[in-house]
């Protein structure tokens, strides 16, 4: 086939306003799959994928004119069934007729089921325009989002009404129609640009044409290019006003995706507005105006009276287009300063007492009923912890307060500043500030990334509420099923467990867990019992242990496996009973592989498990009176028993120490008498006839097991250096 030059193709599906989330989801959906299924396909090129909030668009350069020829293999029948006595059968024969292929073209293979034929075949390349033309329409209906429309009388859905298409190969346009009944949308040559600065349509003479025709049209199609010149206009306008903006916010990606041609807008607004608590002001500014802050320096400790906004409007405009954006913030201002003075006229108690008319769950009363299983919850896990009397007040309070601001006029306006507004308005009513950052910080963490809580009434009073809010929502039977989960829980319990890290808290979680199971099948009507609720909760827990330790911390499978066995409730609950201890042995074993010690003692404990299950010894034993000296026999049964007696007392003060180093070296000090005991001349056979002979030497393997299932269980470990993924 004679060279010819590289093509370029050009898809570009023109819409009504799409959201700027969706904008970013199909960006990133379409950089994954329109290369993929170019190299599927055996075609290579430069994509690049473009969108703005009225188009999705994907140029691809350096095309070849024709798809390579592409050799295939197709799976026939068995070889069983594909020959008899050497000659082909019908059902070959059959299936070679219906994929057009050769007898000299198959090749038999051996598989797990059995040898079987397979035909190889050579599929002729397609034009590359024909084929682009059947994978646009592909990539456009091969993108998600939430919330799909259809529009017109037919079922073609997407994130906004499709309102041209542009399809063209260089400077052919390539037919492809979307229908929906009546609806119907061909492909063009035609593009729109921006809806102020541009008039009617663009007619695309090239493919190559498409970027440049459009920033002529006033729009700006590559994201990275926009998002570009925003952070220069910004930057420029808040250093001539002698300030300083933080561009490293999600608000950025958003107004990117909201404009086709930005213009940086400073405005300003009145300096008594800055008398309120500067979260109120950035929230107003950012979360409900979509504005940038200017603060006086990058410590953002403090703000100027000014904003910065990104308007997608005529930037000869811009005089105009203040004055609007400057109206707006002063109405929104005006009204957080008239919330914060009228809910600052009453101490943050009075909100407290109207909790009951909030419902929290229609199942599980109010919210003043949730304060008063909270408030009490924290007080058991404050004592639990041996909180100093101070501290335990210090929660108490905290536990009354901490939903008090969901009724005040500025969280009803402003929901996102819960616990913030109490922390405000306590300070300002002269509660202890303890208590005050502690309503504040019980709400932490609020999203994945996000701090915990630093301080210990923050730490309780979270703990308590999102315990109160797990065992209730699982006694009602909201409980997550697959990827649902409505009402956060996994977020919920990934806290709790956090939390319990993050301060160092050697809680009983398995006993609070039960205990609550109890309180709450007392206090409502349940779905199952308190026994099964305590177990679905255990089972809960454990799986978010699990995922934390692999996904958060790092921890390699096995090891998690180890700490954690599925197989062995006893060990699990072990887990629960203390998920600080847990992380720290699944960290020591991750250090023991890394370090190469871990294999110095894994293949004698291993082997010493496996053969302790023959056993009757429990897992938590570890009395050398287990072993009957006088039915030892052999010197190196007697030596082993010596070495346990010897290493057992220190061995159960490191784990009351927590000290695994310790029980480490005991089990390497072991490892060769054990070995011995394995193999050689002075080796003994553990499943002996005489039954008290065995059951002896199957206590002394328990014991040595029982001393490495304080660190985990052996038995779930791979033995290999380095484990970093699930199989």
């Amino acid at each position: 086939m004679p060279k010819s030059s590289p093509h370029t193709f050009l898809l570009e599906v023109g819409t009504e306003d799409l959201p700027a989330r969706f904008v970013s989801s199909a960006l990133h959906q379409w950089h994954i799959l329109i290369p993929q299924t170019l190299k599927e396909q055996g075609l290579m090129g430069e994509v690049k994928v473009w969108a703005t909030p009225r188009r999705l668009a994907v140029l691809i350069e350096g095309l070849p004119p024709q798809q390579p020829d592409q050799a295939i293999e197709i799976k026939g029948p068995a070889a069983s069934v594909a020959f008899r006595e050497g000659e082909p059968t019908p059902a070959l024969l059959g299936f070679l007729r219906s994929r057009q292929g050769r007898l000299e073209d198959i090749e038999i293979r051996p598989t797990e089921k059995g040898e079987v034929v397979y035909l190889k075949q050579v599929r002729p390349g397609q034009p590359t325009c024909q084929l682009l033309t059947e994978l646009a329409q592909q990539w456009i209906t091969a993108l998600e989002g939430s919330r799909f429309m259809r529009w017109g009388d037919g079922e073609l859905r997407f994130s906004r009404p499709i309102r041209w298409l542009v399809l063209l190969w260089n400077d052919q346009v390539l037919p492809l129609v979307l229908e929906s009944h009546s609806v119907r949308i061909a492909s063009d040559r035609a593009t729109y640009g921006h809806r102020v600065l541009s008039q009617g349509a663009i007619v695309l003479n090239h493919a190559q044409d498409y970027e440049a025709a459009l920033e002529k049209a006033g729009v700006v199609v590559n994201p990275e290019v926009r998002q570009q010149r925003i952070r220069e206009q910004i930057t420029t306008l808040a250093q001539e006003a002698g300030g300083w903006v933080d561009l490293e916010v999600p608000l950025l990606e958003e107004v990117t995706h909201l404009v086709e041609w930005p213009t940086a807008v400073l405005g300003s607004f009145e300096a008594q507005f800055l008398a309120l608590p500067l979260e109120v002001i950035t929230t107003v500014l950012v979360s409900h105006q979509r504005y940038f802050p200017v603060y006086t320096d990058a410590t953002r400790q403090a703000l100027l009276p000014l904003f910065i906004t990104i308007s997608n409007g005529d930037p000869a405009a811009t005089p105009l287009i203040r004055a609007g954006n400057e109206r707006v913030i002063r109405a929104r201002l005006a009204d957080a300063e008239f919330f914060y003075k009228a809910d600052t006229a009453q101490p943050l108690e009075h909100y407290r007492n109207k909790l009951a008319t909030v419902t929290f769950q229609d199942e599980l009363g109010s919210m003043a009923d949730k304060v008063e299983r909270l408030t009490a919850l924290a007080r058991q896990i404050a004592t639990a912890l041996n909180c100093a009397a101070a501290d335990v007040a210090a929660i108490e309070r905290t536990a009354a307060l901490c939903k008090a601001d969901l009724v005040t006029q500025m969280v009803g306006e402003f929901p996102e500043l819960q616990g913030y507004m109490g922390q405000v308005y306590a300070t300002v009513c002269g509660e202890d500030p303890a208590v005050a950052t502690g309503i504040f910080e019980h709400y932490l963490p609020r999203f994945a990334g996000d701090r915990p809580p630093q301080s210990l009434t923050g730490q309780v009073v979270g703990l308590a509420d999102r315990l109160d809010t797990l065992v209730c929502l699982f006694g009602i039977g909201l409980c997550p099923t697959g990827s649902s989960d409505p009402f956060a829980l996994r977020r919920a319990a990934n806290a709790v467990i956090t939390i319990l890290w993050q301060g160092e808290h050697h809680l009983n979680l398995l006993a609070f867990l039960e205990e609550q199971a109890q309180a709450f099948c007392r206090q409502f009507t349940a779905k199952l019992s308190a026994a099964d609720l305590a177990q679905q909760l255990r089972q809960f827990f454990s799986q978010r242990l699990r995922t934390l330790l692999q996904e958060d911390l790092g921890i390699e499978y096995d090891l998690v496996n180890a700490v954690i066995p599925e197989d062995q409730p006893a060990l699990q609950s072990r887990a629960l009973t203390d998920v600080v201890d847990a992380r720290d042995r699944a960290q020591f074993l991750q250090k023991l592989r890394q370090s190469g010690e871990l294999m110095a003692i894994y293949p004698t404990v291993n082997r010493a498990a496996r053969l302790a299950r023959q056993g009757t010894l429990g897992t938590d034993c570890l009395n050398i009176r287990a072993v009957k000296a006088k039915h030892l026999e052999a010197p190196i049964e007697k030596e082993f028993y010596a070495a346990l007696k010897d290493i057992l007392p220190r061995v159960q003060q490191a784990q009351e120490q927590r000290a695994y180093g310790e029980i480490v070296a005991a089990l390497v000090s072991l490892a060769p008498i054990v070995s011995r005991f394995f193999d050689g001349e002075e080796s003994v056979l553990v499943m002996a006839e005489d039954a008290t002979v065995r059951a002896n030497r199957l206590a002394l393997l328990s014991l040595l097991r029982n001393c490495a299932a304080i660190i985990g269980d052996f038995g779930s470990i791979v033995q290999t250096e380095s484990v970093v993924s699930s199989p």
